[in-house]
């Protein structure tokens, strides 16, 4: 096929960012221009000769401008085949005119369904009809049609016009891409209904992504992978949206590592910082101020902090990131809400790893209140409630004898908060707002419960401990108390509960139970 060279175009935007000079030097180019409501008046405003759709159409726009586009002048103009004599012959007796190319954005549905206070009617109007009709009529026709549908695109199209006309491969591109703006536009309207009709899991789930980037690989070289990014409550300030400040590009591994980081220091109400190696904390701690909380994170398990990720629920700042800087230390990434620009030259010139680290910030603190995640398995997807740990810690019980300290109390609610991050079966443990032991990812509870005793070695005398569900056999507890713990926070329900609740008796320790089990697999 040979190149397509407009000499009519339809233009029909609600996001007008550049479509001024974009529409100067298609007019340049010599081509027609169409145009529809505000975009109209936007063009005679800069001086450029544009018609009206309703001169084309020969019907005035109506019902608020619910209907303007909506005719046979304007969609045999965009379906008719430049190539079959009788729909040459068809256009020409109804005096219609060819429609080369279609620059056309969609009502923004999803950032007035994001506007605080919207009401149900607002979100409706701006539920595009006209929009979308056209552009899957450009769409069908994408062998004769271009259709732009992305201020991005203008540069490239342009490029293509001057050099001789758009190819029939960025043609199918530009259709292409624009099949799939539709199909996201329709997926977030169908989302919304369904979130409306509280339907939580409706017979179709729409899906509504949209590529960020392609990541140089997956978890392994031969794995292909690419990051994208979903719509909807809380998604402008997600992590995927995260600004990256510095360095090369993130890895698939990275980002899951920076998302399980990220998620144990954004729910801490005080400065917090976590170290973390394969999507699990090995150092964590709350402290007074940011360098305060990384250093004891750090300091937890330098052994296994070397490479690791770190996320922070404060701001870097210059003593944070000297710290973080010192010789003997290398970081991969480090996650933080703000990093102050004295934080950014140390971190970017200092440490001989000032190439490769990458530092991220996203745009904000929130954590959700509701969400779903989804995990592939063979020929289908599991879908669940994201797990918040959002429980109220003064329904928590006291199933032992003796009553939690103060001081017990609070390494007792930081574990439970850090437990429901590690991966099962579970257990952690704390002292004096730090991380200090871990056991993750074993087939039995006791085994677990060993791995994090060991790694605190002597420090376990007088930490508590948590696990994100109950001991099935008192065995693990017994093995806890041996070592030293003084209190134990855990869910309950086993029906051996009673063997657990004597053994915390029989050594005096406390024994709090939640009552929520916070599996993580």
């Amino acid at each position: 096929m040979k190149q397509l060279i407009p000499r009519r175009a339809l233009i029909s935007v609600s996001d007008k960012a550049g479509i001024v000079d974009f529409a100067r030097q298609l007019s340049a180019l010599g081509v027609e221009l169409v145009s529809t409501g505000g975009t109209h008046k936007l063009l005679l405003e800069a001086g450029l000769p544009a018609l009206e759709v309703a001169q084309v159409t020969g019907f005035p726009e109506g019902l608020d401008g619910r209907v303007k586009t909506l005719h046979p002048a304007i969609h045999a103009g965009l379906l008719a085949l430049r190539d079959v004599p009788s729909h040459d012959s068809f256009l020409a007796k109804h005096q219609l005119a060819p429609i080369d190319l279609l620059i056309c954005n969609l009502y923004p549905f999803e950032s007035t369904v994001a506007r605080p206070g919207v009401t149900h009617e607002e979100i409706i109007e701006n539920i595009d009809i006209g929009g979308p009709a056209m552009v899957r009529s450009a769409c069908k026709n994408y062998h004769h049609v271009g259709v732009v549908t992305d201020s991005r695109q203008y540069t490239q199209v342009l490029a293509e016009l001057r050099a001789g006309g758009l190819t029939p491969s960025t043609l199918e591109r530009l259709a292409r891409e624009a099949f799939l703006s539709i199909a996201r536009y329709d997926a977030s309207i169908a989302n919304y209904f369904c979130e409306r009709g509280g339907e939580s899991f409706p017979a179709d789930l729409p899906a509504n992504l949209e590529l960020r980037t392609s990541l140089r690989y997956g978890e392994n070289p031969h794995q292909r992978a690419a990051l994208y990014l979903t719509h909807g409550h809380g998604a402008a300030g997600s992590l995927a949206r995260a600004e990256i400040l510095h360095g090369k590009e993130l890895s698939y591994n990275n980002w899951l590592d920076l998302d399980a980081a990220w998620s144990v220091v954004r729910g801490l109400s005080q400065p917090a910082a976590c170290v973390i190696k394969h999507t699990n904390p090995c150092g964590a701690a709350v402290g007074t101020t940011s360098l305060d909380a990384f250093t004891s994170a750090y300091d937890a398990d330098p052994i296994s902090a070397f490479g690791g990720i770190v996320g922070l629920n404060r701001v870097v700042d210059a003593e944070t990131a000297e710290s973080m800087a010192k010789p003997g230390r290398f970081l991969e990434c480090i996650v933080a809400p703000e990093f102050s620009p004295e934080a950014i030259e140390i971190l970017t010139t200092k440490p001989t790893w000032k190439k490769s680290i990458r530092l991220v910030r996203p745009s904000s603190m929130v954590t959700p209140q509701s969400g779903m995640e989804f995990r592939s398995i063979d020929g289908g997807v599991l879908v669940q409630d994201i797990d918040r740990i959002a429980e109220d810690t003064s329904t928590w019980k006291t199933a032992s004898k003796r009553e939690a300290t103060a001081v017990e109390r609070q390494d007792l609610e930081l574990a439970w908060h850090l437990v429901a991050r590690v991966k099962s079966n579970a257990i952690v443990l704390v002292k004096n707002g730090q991380l200090i032991g871990v056991g993750q990812g074993q087939t039995s509870r006791v085994e677990s419960v060993r791995l994090a005793v060991a790694k605190a070695g002597e420090a376990a005398k007088g930490a508590i401990l948590g696990s994100d569900a109950f001991f099935p056999f008192r065995d693990g507890v017994d093995t806890a108390l041996n070592a030293g713990i003084t209190a134990i926070v855990q869910p309950g329900g086993s029906v051996r509960d009673a063997d657990t609740v004597a053994a915390c008796d029989e050594h005096g320790a406390a024994l709090i139970l939640t009552g929520v089990r916070h599996f993580r697999h």
